[in-house]
């Protein structure tokens, strides 16, 4: 059953990320017209290319970087997979594990392909422009890592009296 969470977790995960990028950026043609406003100014697509990792950071267009950034998202992958096979993780947890471990490979996969992440994602709100976009696998690992701590299986340590 554990194995079985984290797997269909990463499976959803890297599909519905990799079949949005490929609608979005490759069928609706973001990738050459930059932009489109779906609810402005909540929800945009605007095309990106990170070489880096969140919002651009350690960014370089060498070939040792890229490898860098594959190599140490492999290594998290299996160091989470390792934790949660071991661990007390609830289901939940377990399946945001797989939503982590999805994420980060098809990011993997993009820099494979590509040599960069693909981007399409914007979201403002509040009168505040955000310059920055991203992707569902960052929304999947950002809620994956959220499902570790919420859901980890230890118990609660006891109040003091």
């Amino acid at each position: 059953m554990r194995m079985a969470l984290i797997a269909w977790g990463t499976l959803a995960a890297l599909l519905v990320d990799q079949v949005g990028k490929y609608l979005v950026i490759s069928v609706m043609g973001l990738d050459r017209i930059g932009g489109i406003d779906i609810l402005p100014p909540v929800l945009n697509f605007r095309y990106g290319e990170n070489r880096g990792i969140n919002f651009g950071l350690f960014a370089g267009d060498s070939e040792a970087s890229r490898w860098l950034l594959i190599l140490f998202a492999v290594l998290v992958c299996i160091a989470v997979l390792i934790w949660v096979r071991h661990g007390p993780a609830r289901p939940m947890g377990q399946f945001g594990a797989g939503l982590l471990i999805g994420g980060a490979l098809s990011n993997v996969l993009d820099r494979l392909m590509f040599g960069y992440v693909r981007d399409f994602l914007n979201t403002s709100c509040c009168g505040i422009d955000n310059p920055f976009v991203f992707n569902p696998a960052d929304v999947f690992i950002f809620l994956g890592a959220t499902a570790l701590i919420l859901f980890d299986g230890r118990p609660e340590p006891k109040k003091a009296p």
